[in-house]
C-alpha cells in the first residue's frame, strides 16, 4: 500500500474524527471548508487507505464492573518468529488482554489486562499468563488512577 499523501482538509477531518468519532459527515465537512459529497469521498479514501481503522466506543470500565486495570510486562523464553506466533494466538484467546505490544528491550510484551477485581486479575496472571508456554517471567504494575487519556496522534491541522 502506498502512503497516501495527506493535506490540511485531510488533517482537519482526522483530527475532528479523533475528538469525536461521531461526529457526521456535514459536520465534518463544515469543520474542514468544504461541501459534504467531497468530504464523504475523502473519509473513505481514508478508509481505504488504512489511515483510518475502525470506529469505536470508549467505555468506562468501573461503571462495567472492571475496577482492576494491569499492565503487565511479559518475558519469553524464544522470541522465534514460530514461538511469537502462538503467544499471539494466546493472547486473542484472553479476553482480559485489551491491548498487547511486541516490545523492545529487556521484556517482550506489555499488555494492558482490565479485570473485575483483584482476584480475577490475579487468577489470569497465574493460571493462564504465568504458566503459559515460552513464559519465563511477567511483571505487574497496576494502574491507580488514569493521568491523561488522548485517543489517536497528535494531528497539526494548520
Amino acid at each position: 500500500m502506498s502512503r497516501m499523501k495527506l493535506d490540511r482538509i485531510d488533517r482537519k477531518i482526522l483530527h475532528d474524527l479523533q475528538k469525536n468519532g461521531r461526529t457526521t459527515n456535514v459536520d465534518l465537512a463544515r469543520h474542514a471548508g468544504i461541501s459534504a459529497p467531497p468530504c464523504l469521498r475523502r473519509l473513505r479514501a481514508l478508509e481505504e487507505n488504512g489511515i483510518i481503522k475502525g470506529y469505536h466506543a470508549r467505555l468506562d470500565e468501573a461503571t462495567l464492573g472492571y475496577g482492576i486495570t494491569g499492565f503487565v510486562l511479559v518475558k519469553l523464553v524464544s522470541q522465534a518468529d514460530a514461538d511469537l506466533k502462538k503467544f499471539n494466538a494466546r493472547l486473542a484467546e484472553w479476553p482480559e488482554v485489551r491491548e498487547a505490544y511486541l516490545i523492545a528491550g529487556d521484556m517482550d510484551y506489555m499488555l494492558k489486562i482490565a479485570a473485575k477485581d483483584w482476584e480475577q486479575y490475579q487468577t489470569f496472571l497465574t493460571t493462564h499468563l504465568n504458566s503459559a508456554e515460552n513464559v519465563t517471567s511477567i511483571k505487574s504494575s497496576m494502574v491507580v488512577k488514569e493521568a491523561k487519556y488522548e485517543a489517536g496522534v497528535p494531528i497539526a491541522v494548520e
